[in-house]
């Protein structure tokens, strides 16, 4: 063993001063690098190994984070473009509002019934809000019906299109008189005893005439779209599509007219003019 270690010195004292075993160590490099590769393979692949699966449990979960916040993000887009279309209907309301004179109160439809023989929708104000039976509601369009029952916090609204609700019109263009009946169809109205020969025709709009004392004078009700004269017949069979959105409006406005008192209206009712008060 001392041998070896005087050996070992002087080996390392010769390389140290001399160049003698230079071709010898790289001789030795060569020979020895093939077998430290290979003596490290395993460990280098384990590692690799290793490495490769956290990456890909990386990427695993992030694409889980990443759909996640997708989910999430359509969900807000949705809702925003709901709020969009939302603040678009309030504004074409409070549009409209500010046209008419008169006082006016923004409601909320809460509720329709659900009766297919009824065209009643339920609001979020009542008897707190002043709200009164026979009240008009229009949507930014056009007239919707009127109130005809009152609680302390929602109302109902009889739609112009419910068989037992009538609306006294004009024409805007003739200034021809009628009534304007519904039908129990969202989209049609129908205009009673119609002489064949008067001045109507498809395309005109029907304003409220006021006559009644129900409703104010000049709010839209309809356009006429259709005219039929029937040889022999006395009346022409016209009818009209309303011009409020009356399946689609959530926010509605309730009139408050300046001639008629809430305790003036409420008596009125019980004369039932030209349209349903209650049921």
């Amino acid at each position: 063993m001392a041998g070896l270690a005087v050996l070992s010195v002087i080996l390392m004292f010769v390389d140290h001063v001399t160049d003698w075993l230079d071709e010898s160590r790289a001789a030795m490099t060569v020979a020895v690098t093939p077998v430290v590769v290979i003596a490290d393979l395993p460990n280098r692949s384990a590692r690799g190994l290793t490495e490769m699966l956290a990456s890909r449990e990386d990427l695993r979960r992030r694409i889980t984070e990443l759909e996640s916040e997708l989910t999430l993000f359509k969900v807000k887009t949705e809702k925003m473009a709901a709020l969009t279309a939302e603040n678009n209907r309030l504004r074409d309301l409070l549009g409209s509002a500010a046209k008419l004179q008169d006082n006016v109160l923004v409601a909320e439809l809460i509720g329709v019934n659900p009766d297919p023989e009824v065209q009643e929708v339920v609001i979020d104000k009542g008897v707190l809000d002043d709200v009164f039976i026979g009240q008009p509601v229009l949507d930014s369009r056009g007239l919707m019906g009127q109130v005809v029952d009152v609680s302390r916090y929602t109302s109902r609204v009889l739609l112009i299109s419910d068989q037992e609700h009538s609306v006294p019109v004009q024409v805007l263009r003739s200034n021809l008189r009628l009534i304007a009946q519904g039908t129990g169809l969202d989209q049609k109205l129908e205009l009673q005893h119609v002489n064949s020969t008067a001045d109507i025709r498809v395309g005109d709009q029907l304003l409220s005439s006021g006559l009644g004392n129900r409703f104010p004078v000049g709010y839209p009700v309809g356009v006429v779209d259709r005219v039929k004269h029937e040889p022999g017949k006395p009346f022409a069979v016209v009818t009209a599509s309303p011009s409020a959105q009356l399946d689609r409006s959530r926010h509605v406005l309730l009139v408050f007219t300046e001639s008629r008192t809430p305790e003036e209206a409420t008596a009125f009712t019980s004369g039932r003019s030209d349209g349903k008060s209650g049921r």
